[in-house]
């Protein structure tokens, strides 16, 4: 039997046409029988994966992500975060780490398997042409989002000159072979040399941050580093500062306060556990703080990921 046709849900709300950053509801998403293209294992359990996905490629924006079907004997989808996509010849690209069955099922895929994709979900960063020096900062599997949000950049040709610098941080071993940045970045500490090879290539800066000791790594948290680069910026500087980051809860919650101490906005992506992931069963509700002061609880896959860092971890709670 061939692949089935591929089919849209509309979410509830649609709106075709008005911009991502004014819209209460994501647009349609796809579901489609992808191919699978390749899949490269890296230490720690961590796979970078290929899917042929066309309909997904074609709509999809750094932040969003795609629901897997990871077995045919596991019908519950897993989310996951988009790290490239080429909607010319159609693939999307996803890092993962081996969490549960369902994943590890998904690594035992063999190419030319038909991986389900629901996809893409959720909003995405929104970046300002007023503030075009960008710090992304991705933790662990957070780190997808900012190799995707880096290289729309590279793409865009508008009024802003942006200049993203991506850091990433990582208590095993990072997803790819690090080597020495060719790119040099002031305020950084010296002895953070080491990149991902694949941003330097693009000409955009990256550092990497650990203590687990890898050479040329900054030894600490990726927000510490952060946190230095920041201070180094005079108030000129820091006024076309914007912060965007991914991974788990803690470095979110640590972002959020560095973005308040040096005054720059932040967006921060959520990972949540969800079954569905568009919008039925509100498992991933989370609170939100309105404009107005109240609470609202807020589902991960419809409203987000992406939230404003001071709603999701106002300054009582971070």
């Amino acid at each position: 039997m061939g692949p089935s046709p591929t089919c849209t849900i509309d979410a509830p709300g649609r709106s075709r046409g008005v911009p991502p950053e004014q819209r209460t509801h994501r647009d349609s998403i796809f579901v489609e029988d992808g191919k699978l293209l390749s899949q490269q294992e890296y230490p720690g359990q961590q796979f970078v994966l290929r899917i042929q996905a066309p309909k997904c490629a074609a709509a999809a924006l750094p932040g969003s992500f795609a629901h897997l079907t990871c077995d045919p004997e596991r019908p519950m989808r897993r989310p996951l975060s988009l790290m490239r996509v080429d909607a010319k010849t159609g693939w999307i690209e996803i890092l993962y780490k081996i969490v549960g069955p369902g994943l590890e099922a998904l690594s035992q895929q063999p190419v030319g398997a038909t991986i389900s994709v629901l996809g893409p979900i959720g909003h995405g960063f929104v970046a300002h042409p007023e503030r075009p020096r960008t710090l992304l900062v991705g933790g662990g599997v957070g780190i997808p989002p900012m190799v995707f949000l880096a290289e729309s950049l590279r793409a865009r040709r508008d009024e802003a000159s942006w200049q993203p610098l991506v850091l990433m941080g990582s208590e095993i071993e990072f997803p790819f072979r690090a080597r020495p940045s060719q790119i040099l970045v002031p305020g950084v500490p010296n002895e953070a040399i080491a990149c991902m090879p694949l941003l330097d290539d693009w000409g955009i800066a990256s550092r990497l941050a650990s203590f687990g000791d890898f050479p040329g790594c900054f030894h600490g948290y990726v927000t510490d580093l952060a946190a230095q680069w920041l201070s180094s910026l005079d108030a000129r500087a820091l006024a076309a500062v914007e912060m965007f980051a991914c991974g788990p809860t803690p470095m979110l919650q640590a972002t959020a306060r560095v973005a308040r101490k040096f005054g720059v906005p932040c967006q921060v992506s959520l990972e949540e556990f969800m079954a569905c992931a568009v919008g039925g069963c509100a498992g991933c509700t989370v609170p939100v703080v309105q404009p107005d002061g109240s609470l609202a609880m807020k589902r991960v896959c419809v409203d987000g990921p992406v939230f404003d860092a001071n709603a999701v971890f106002p300054p009582a709670a971070a």
